[in-house]
């Protein structure tokens, strides 16, 4: 079975972004951070993923999309 790949778009003011790195990392879950201050060409893709919303985080893992953050499971 091949690894999830996890992405997480987040945003260094959002308490919600760190949250989630915070939760995926104690649950030692890798994933690829998208930090929209200093992507900003990222936010695009994010807008895609969204809807058109500038809202962080949104997680992407293996294709399906999470938008926000509610605490770890």
């Amino acid at each position: 079975m091949p690894p999830v790949e996890t992405i997480i778009y987040t945003h260094p003011d959002c308490a919600y972004s760190s949250g989630a790195k915070m939760d995926y990392r104690k649950r030692k879950v890798e994933y690829t951070e998208i930090d929209l201050a200093k992507q900003p060409d990222q936010i695009p893709a994010l807008l895609l993923l969204t809807g058109g919303e500038r809202i962080t985080p949104v997680i992407v893992e293996n294709g399906d999309v999470t938008i926000g953050f509610k605490g770890g499971t």
